[in-house]
């Protein structure tokens, strides 16, 4: 996440929208659905992250007061997957027309926006009550790591990051203090647990957490598909995102900041509303 991989939490205030997220495509079109809410936030949020989060947060920040909606943007869905879509498991469910299209709306990088779109039609068979949409876990990654991108990185054909993203060594210094958890197997670092792949994750988490998106049979954090399955599951295990309560809940366990919250909040519908 930004916070972790270079520079101070970005302070929003005013009027923001909470990002609950609607079924992404497979092939024919289906019905917009829409959830709208005032909500309140404010105040300071410490920014430790703990082992039971997934991303460890940079040092303190403010939110501002926000009054917001959630939407949930059109997306297709029923039917066959279209051949052009790349790989298997979860990117086979999305459809290609769409993916390109809305692509071309948001800046969200084509094969990323599979992913997480692959991702929350997964999780809409897998845990229908909760209601995940693709914009809430774009809006991760696009804070997290720029979709990938962070440092000269880029996601493949395959959906993995090149070269694979870390965060710093978490040593509470700079950032909150997670010890050693894997001996560096999944972190490549055997002095202290730093964050993973394009949504982040830490060692700890990712071991109660990971999963396999793209159905090769591997839990891999540099893995998109992977990366954004989980991501899902985590934030679902929170319950029903079209409250607002429990999005924010939901957001907030990934990182301990209400304004990384409204941050992901604002990112979300500002691709819910480019989406069309």
């Amino acid at each position: 996440m930004r916070a972790i991989l270079g520079g101070a939490m970005l302070v929003l205030a005013g009027c923001l929208v909470v990002g609950a997220v609607a079924e992404p495509p497979r092939g024919v079109p289906a019905g917009a659905a829409a959830f709208a809410a005032d909500v309140s936030t404010g105040g300071a949020a410490a920014a430790a992250a703990s082992g039971a989060a997934n991303v460890a947060a940079n040092a303190a920040a403010t939110a501002g007061t926000t009054h917001s909606a959630a939407l949930q943007p059109e997306v297709p869905g029923g039917g066959a997957a279209p051949t052009s879509v790349p790989g298997a498991g979860d990117a086979a469910l999305v459809d290609a027309t769409w993916a390109s299209t809305v692509a071309g709306r948001t800046g969200i990088p084509v094969r990323a926006l599979i992913g997480y779109a692959g991702a929350a039609l997964r999780l809409q068979a897998e845990q229908p009550a909760c209601h995940l949409g693709w914009n809430t876990l774009a809006a991760l990654g696009a804070i997290e790591s720029g979709h990938g991108t962070h440092a000269g990185s880029t996601i493949g054909e395959d959906g993995r990051t090149r070269p694979a993203i870390y965060g710093p060594d978490l040593d509470g210094q700079a950032y909150a203090h997670i010890p050693d958890s894997d001996g560096g197997a999944l972190d490549g670092s055997a002095t202290g647990d730093r964050a993973m792949g394009p949504l982040q994750f830490i060692p700890t988490t990712w071991q109660s957490w990971g999963a396999d998106g793209n159905g090769d049979g591997v839990a891999d954090p540099q893995q998109l598909d992977d990366a954004a399955l989980a991501a899902g599951r985590y934030l679902c295990s929170y319950g029903d995102l079209t409250t607002v309560s429990g999005w924010r809940a939901s957001v907030f366990a990934y990182n301990h900041l209400d304004s990384y919250v409204d941050q992901v909040a604002k990112t979300a519908n500002d691709y819910s509303t480019e989406a069309g």
